[in-house]
């Protein structure tokens, strides 16, 4: 597979606000969030279609992604943390973790939002915290 810009995240040639990781999967802030703390998990392993991971691997991820969404409810002010995968995107399988307070926080085709390189930091380091407990 050719190399996508979440390879060149796994492989540290691109900076990330990552937020939590380990050796097969990694979370980090989106950079063209929805809100504040929308979340991108992605396998390392570099698969365009979720749905073409082995289906161990792609429980794990769920599960990996479980962890984060937990973690940013309690670091961020929301009723939920929503999930989305649409693989359009970017050709790396990864899943969007949003915190909701209503449905349309979930709308793609809301504007992006911009936060400082402070908040993301910010955001990052507290719900790796949370995700550390």
């Amino acid at each position: 597979m050719a190399e996508t810009i979440f390879s060149k995240i796994v492989n540290g040639e691109i900076p990330a606000y990552k937020v939590l990781e380990d050796d097969r999967f990694l979370a980090f802030l989106d950079v063209n969030p929805l809100v504040k703390g929308h979340v991108l998990v992605i396998p390392k392993e570099p698969v365009d279609y979720i749905f073409d991971l082995e289906p161990g691997t792609l429980a794990d991820l769920h599960k990996f992604a479980q962890k984060v969404a937990v973690a940013i409810k309690k670091a961020v002010d929301c009723e939920r943390v929503g999930m989305a995968v649409i693989g359009l995107e970017v050709p790396h399988a990864h899943i969007h973790l949003i915190p909701i307070n209503k449905m349309s926080d979930m709308n793609f085709s809301n504007p992006k939002q911009k936060f400082s390189a402070e908040e993301m930091e910010d955001v990052a380091h507290a719900i790796g915290r949370e995700a550390l407990q």
